[in-house]
């Protein structure tokens, strides 16, 4: 009986995850949610002590405006580009769960098109994650998991605005892949470095964007997705063919670029197919995500294919011989660029 008094109620670590839920309603124009944290997390941001004082309705309201505060920094809305403000309505102890629920709202003027979400919950445990769930009239529309490496997301709602939301976001996004992806970009000077008329140079381009958004499409859709780590290997492969033909060409004379700008097209389409992925890709508005982004790759090429074709072109009218010899010097290097990206892919 002794022992039996001297017990002393002892918890578990707490629970590493919060939940996040958000409700849109497109009738009532609003956008409501709710958090449920683990009191030892939110006492510790609060410097309260002991955590479980939390649980007491009094104590808790009382905390209201230093938990607004908290809040505030750590989850930021943006509704089509422009930012929410974040109210707390009211707080509820959940003793069984040792948690509290915080109802949110975020003033909004209209239904959003397009919502980006910044979740930075309780950074300081490297374990910790929050469970997002968005609902629209009622219904799960999408899940997703913060964690530190992954604070941000891009979701896209059911909203008639939705298209111009995804072309704004996705063409740009596009754009910038084709200009920082130099794997890309030295295949496609690779096709151009031999010359040609602008109608052979214009078949060769069409034939790699003819090749790539098929394969873009197919992988986007999860038709066909073949992994990672033997794509990249190919595309590095591919420049290094590039390379080969070019010198070939000079000798035979036979040229078959845009054959192997089709071919090679393919695979990279794959690549592209592996970024428009980590855009998060919304299911209302499919089609005209994989087409903005694949007219935005377009467009970043175009610009790689005027200035580079421009270039090799004003050269060779002034000095035959040296445009020659950039078209040979040229190809040796994408060899050697593309051979340090196949061995870096497939041994590191």
């Amino acid at each position: 009986m002794v022992l039996i008094r001297l017990v002393a109620p002892i918890y578990a670590h707490p629970v590493p995850f919060s939940i996040l839920d958000l409700r849109l309603s497109q009738n009532q124009g609003q956008l409501e949610g709710s958090l449920v944290a683990h009191v030892s997390y939110l006492a510790r941001d609060l410097n309260v002590t002991p955590a479980e004082t939390l649980l007491d309705p009094v104590t808790l309201e009382s905390k209201k405006d230093a938990i607004l505060t908290l809040l505030r920094p750590s989850i930021l809305l943006a509704a089509d580009g422009q930012p929410l403000d974040l109210e707390l309505l009211r707080t509820e102890p959940l003793p069984d769960r040792r948690a509290v629920a915080l109802h949110l709202r975020f003033n909004t003027k209209a239904f959003p098109a397009a919502l980006r979400i910044q979740c930075s919950l309780f950074t300081s445990e490297p374990e910790h994650r929050t469970f997002l769930n968005i609902y629209e009239e009622g219904l799960l529309a999408h899940q997703e998991i913060f964690d530190k490496d992954h604070t941000t997301l891009d979701y896209f709602t059911g909203s008639r605005q939705v298209a111009l939301a995804v072309v704004k976001k996705f063409i740009p996004g596009g754009i910038y892949h084709i200009f920082t992806g130099p794997d890309h970009i030295l295949f496609i000077v690779g096709l151009l470095l031999m010359g040609g008329s602008l109608m052979r140079l214009l078949t060769i381009v069409t034939a790699f964007t003819i090749a790539h958004s098929i394969t873009l499409s197919l992988a986007a859709l999860d038709v066909v997705n073949p992994p990672a780590r033997l794509i990249e290997p190919a595309i590095a492969l591919s420049i290094i063919y590039v390379g080969i033909d070019n010198l070939m060409v000079g000798k035979s004379g036979w040229d078959v670029r845009a054959w192997i700008a089709f071919f090679f097209g393919l695979v990279h389409g794959f690549g592209f197919a592996g970024v428009l992925r980590e855009f998060g890709l919304p299911r209302q508005a499919l089609g005209w995500s994989l087409f903005s982004f694949n007219f935005g790759v377009e467009i970043g090429q175009v610009c790689i294919v005027v200035v580079v074709a421009s270039l090799l072109a004003a050269l060779r009218s002034r000095n035959k011989a040296a445009g020659e010899r950039v078209a040979t010097v040229g190809s040796v290097i994408v060899i050697l660029a593309g051979s340090y990206w196949f061995i870096q892919r497939v041994f590191f």
